[in-house]
């Protein structure tokens, strides 16, 4: 190669079953730091020491509930990769949605460091909404 050719970084395209499973794992890592940090807050720690959860004293129930928002996106990750097109299609459209209802309710009166990750989630979560509802579609022979 001489001093006056040119090159291009090559850019390989990447299926839409990758782009939602990476956008599941990048949720899934801004959910963790989030409650992570969380334990930081003055008081965060006597509290559950205490018997306070997130949802209010800790039972059965409430820590079932948390384990649920957190075991779906989770799952998201692989489902996203294994289940048929318009099924996982339509399911990462819906637990996306959902799942960002879920985090914009839970944004007010929060802390600066879960507002920043809260919104990092919001945008992960719209783009997996948006790529699956743009799934590429292919003509049927």
């Amino acid at each position: 190669m001489n001093a006056t050719t040119r090159t291009a970084l090559q850019d390989v395209k990447v299926h839409v079953r990758f782009k939602l499973a990476a956008l599941w794992a990048s949720v899934m890592s801004c959910y963790i730091y989030g409650d992570f940090l969380g334990l930081y807050r003055p008081g965060d720690v006597k509290g559950i020491l205490n018997g306070q959860g997130l949802l209010g004293p800790t039972s059965q129930a409430s820590l079932l509930v948390v384990a649920i928002l957190v075991a779906v996106p989770a799952a998201m990750i692989f489902l996203s990769l294994v289940l048929p097109p318009a099924l996982s299609r339509w399911l990462n459209i819906l637990v996306g949605a959902i799942l960002t209802a879920i985090v914009l309710v839970t944004i007010p009166g929060s802390w600066a460091f879960y507002i920043f990750l809260s919104a990092i989630e919001v945008v992960l979560q719209s783009l997996a909404v948006w790529y699956a509802w743009r799934w590429p579609r292919q003509a049927i022979a």
